[in-house]
């Protein structure tokens, strides 16, 4: 069957005609992603556990990593990364570089203004990283108080959440080359925000870092896949895609492979 042909059946499976198509979507990008048989997903490349390149071998794991896979397998096309970030995840989906992001993107009022979101996937809090030497911050209470520095990487759902929690402290934004770990480390921040996928990571590769969680709900964010606005029969198709995976167990295995099952909604 050609790809111009099964995309028509596929829309009218989702209960709407050809003929609307190009009333209800700019880009047709489902029917294109099929055409082409290439489906561009935007990563971001340093995210542990999620969407990550080993930066000696340079290949890539993670839990996004295996379920753009299984996507791609679905749908019948071929797979091509695009690098991205968060500073950079509107531009990127708005300028059409990528079909999707897929790299757990935390859903935010800012965000949905601009972007769709398929249903969530992953849910988590936000966790400060501090040195095991630091003597100023010992608990989450410690964080925020006069002449504490708290580090926050540029772009991140991070930024507008400490923002308008810190009263006391100084936040202080984090952009390349700049690390977040390196302003830590170094005694410039006393702790930086993240969430738990990140802090696997730092746990996993230095040897310095305490993980403080906070001792209550802080603030949940969902994570989903975003695509550019307007195109509602793509989004359908996600939708059914991310269904079908927490339903069947697929996400659940995933998350257990990349020891993210704590925030994985799997329901």
């Amino acid at each position: 069957m050609k790809p111009y042909l099964s995309g028509c059946l596929l829309l009218l499976s989702l209960g709407l005609s050809v003929g609307n198509l190009h009333a209800q979507t700019n880009g047709a990008k489902l029917a294109k992603i099929l055409h082409s048989k290439e489906l561009r997903v935007c990563i971001w490349p340093d995210y542990y556990g999620i969407s990550f390149r080993n930066p000696k071998s340079k290949s890539l794991s993670g839990l996004d990593i295996d379920i753009s896979a299984a996507l791609a397998q679905e749908l019948g096309v071929t797979l091509r990364y695009v690098d991205s970030s968060f500073p950079q995840l509107i531009d990127k989906l708005l300028n059409d570089e990528c079909d999707i992001a897929m790299h757990a993107v935390g859903v935010t009022p800012a965000r949905a203004a601009k972007l769709q979101f398929t249903q969530a996937y992953l849910r988590s809090d936000m966790y400060a990283v501090i040195s095991k030497n630091s003597n100023a911050v010992q608990n989450w209470d410690d964080l925020d108080k006069p002449g504490r520095i708290i580090a926050v990487q540029n772009g991140t759902v991070m930024v507008a959440v400490m923002q308008a929690k810190i009263k006391q402290a100084k936040l202080l934004l984090v952009s390349a080359p700049m690390t977040r770990e390196q302003e830590v480390e170094s005694g410039r921040a006393d702790a930086f925000m993240t969430d738990y996928p990140y802090s696997r990571r730092v746990l996993a590769s230095t040897d310095w870092a305490r993980i403080i969680a906070p001792p209550r709900p802080y603030n949940l964010t969902d994570y989903a896949y975003a695509i550019a606005p307007g195109d509602p029969i793509f989004l359908a198709r996600l939708n059914r895609f991310v269904a079908e995976i927490k339903k069947n167990g697929r996400l659940a295995a995933f998350a257990s492979k990349h020891q993210l099952d704590a925030i994985a909604l799997s329901q």
